[in-house]
């Protein structure tokens, strides 16, 4: 937890960082008793659950790229089950019983003609002949099986290794590899979009903290004045210089002016929540930030050229072209054949079908002639995605650079109003001096001064809003260049 014991009337401040952030190295600041905006930026890259879930996505699609590379690898199975067959497989040997006993007695005949001719030179005679086939025929009936043989059993139990091998896919595994690349980009891009865009968040954050420091500053000194004033005119009042209502005046613009230090005291808290939230800190945690808003001229007058290549939103965008190509070469791949080299070894032969091999490797193909053209039109849409993809691109890039040049012209415009406002801030401070001298004098009256002040009171608050303003648009502009932490040039 950080342990800060912060005196918030007092100049100096004592702040000891005790980190338990699960092994967080104390910030930098923490020896000057300041946290930085540095340091709100190295906290949140530890701690900011944006960014850590923009990398368990990363994480996710590096996992999936490896998975893709694994493709081209065989792929073995365990095959088993349990079979039982409503009917056995069997041979039917009654449909080719006639045939079978014909077929053999006439060839019993054939061959003791043969023999006698051999013997004799002379044929059989017919009637030796047809005693031949019919006793033949009658022996061959006797034995000849009156049932069908059953080629398996009814129920068997089977147990096999399978392999599938990828030989020629039309390009799909490559494809699906190229795919998982280009989501794997993609992620990383969105952890660096996840990590601007919190910065830039942390940044406005801590920015509108240093505002509201500088003016709790600004209002402290009018209310020490307004005391002040409030101290001598009851002197006055005592002395029976003024009348007892001009130090009421006195009393009520102070009463007012504690009112608002009180209300921006409460602005402050709030904005000191939100910055927890970002950093991910408990709320009961106590920042020490006491720094104050300062005016340092920008650099550069115009973006630089091409600057919209390192902004993370164009390169999420880009991202999308090489995902647009790879998602078009798969939908054309739905038109090839694929090739697999299989085979399969039977663990458990026991009870098998005779008809079912021990082992067999062989190559198959799988090739849709027809789809109905769903994949023609697969096609046609992913085409249109890349040209969307291609639109989008050069769209962002407009926006970009319009973005950053109407940025850039506002923070000038503010320049020049902080000009303006710091000239009317000191010539203010001037009059409230010259009013109390007058008032020394007994030539100006309390409510004058009272009136000198709140004047000061608003054109000082008009300075430091032109000035938060200036620093929030500075922000913008170099998170519109890719660079939301360079505003930290400007707060040092």
């Amino acid at each position: 937890m950080l342990l800060v014991i912060p005196d918030m009337h007092s100049s100096k401040i004592i702040i000891s960082f005790l980190c338990i952030f699960s092994g967080l190295t104390p910030p930098a600041g923490a020896q000057s008793g300041e946290l930085s905006l540095a340091d709100c930026f190295r906290l949140a890259r530890q701690k900011n659950l944006s960014i850590e879930q923009a990398r368990r996505s990363l994480q996710a699609r590096q996992y999936q790229l490896k998975a893709e590379q694994a493709t081209y690898f065989p792929k073995v199975d365990l095959l088993a089950g349990y079979n039982y067959l409503g009917k056995p497989l069997e041979v039917n040997l009654q449909q080719v019983r006639d045939g079978i006993t014909e077929g053999s007695s006439r060839q019993s005949v054939s061959t003791a003609n043969t023999v006698y001719q051999q013997v004799t030179g002379n044929n059989l005679p017919q009637a030796v002949q047809d005693g031949i086939y019919n006793t033949t025929k009658g022996i061959i009936n006797t034995l000849y099986p009156d049932y069908n043989p059953a080629l398996s059993k009814q129920q068997y139990f089977m147990a096999a290794l399978g392999l599938r091998q990828p030989i020629y896919l039309g390009g799909k595994l490559a494809t699906a590899r190229n795919i998982a690349h280009a989501e794997y980009q993609s992620g990383i891009i969105n952890v660096e979009l996840a990590e601007k865009q919190m910065d830039f968040s942390i940044a406005a954050a801590y920015i509108r903290v240093l505002y509201l420091n500088a003016i709790l500053q600004s209002q402290a000194k009018i209310v020490t004045a307004m005391e002040r004033n409030e101290r001598y005119a009851a002197s006055l009042v005592s002395n029976e210089i003024i009348p007892p209502y001009q130090r009421n005046w006195a009393t009520v613009a102070l009463t007012y002016a504690r009112s608002r230090e009180r209300n921006l005291q409460l602005d402050k808290e709030n904005a000191l929540v939100e910055l927890k939230r970002l950093l991910q800190l408990p709320q009961d945690t106590v920042l020490t930030i006491t720094d104050t808003l300062r005016y340092r001229q920008m650099a550069g007058s115009t973006p630089p050229s091409g600057f919209y290549k390192g902004n993370p939103a164009y390169k999420a965008v880009q991202s999308k072209n090489a995902l647009a190509e790879s998602t078009i070469k798969a939908s054309k791949s739905l038109s090839l054949p694929n090739i697999f080299g299989i085979a399969t070894l039977n663990l458990y032969q026991r009870d098998l079908p005779v008809i079912t091999p021990p082992w067999m490797v062989g190559v198959e193909m799988q090739w849709t002639l027809f789809s109905g053209f769903s994949n023609q039109k697969r096609v046609k849409a992913t085409q249109m995605f890349a040209e969307e993809v291609k639109l989008m691109t050069d769209n962002t890039q407009a926006l970009l650079e319009a973005g950053a040049t109407v940025v850039r012209n506002k923070v000038t415009v503010l320049e020049r109003d902080m000009q303006s406002l710091l000239q009317a801030r000191e010539q203010a401070q001037l009059t409230t001096i010259q009013i109390q001298e007058r008032l020394n004098n007994q030539l100006s009256s309390v409510k004058d001064v009272n009136d000198a002040l709140l004047v000061e009171e608003e054109l000082g608050k008009a300075y430091y809003t032109a000035l938060f303003g200036y620093l929030v648009a500075a922000a913008e502009y170099y998170n519109i260049l890719g660079t939301p932490q360079q505003i930290t040039t400007l707060l040092q």
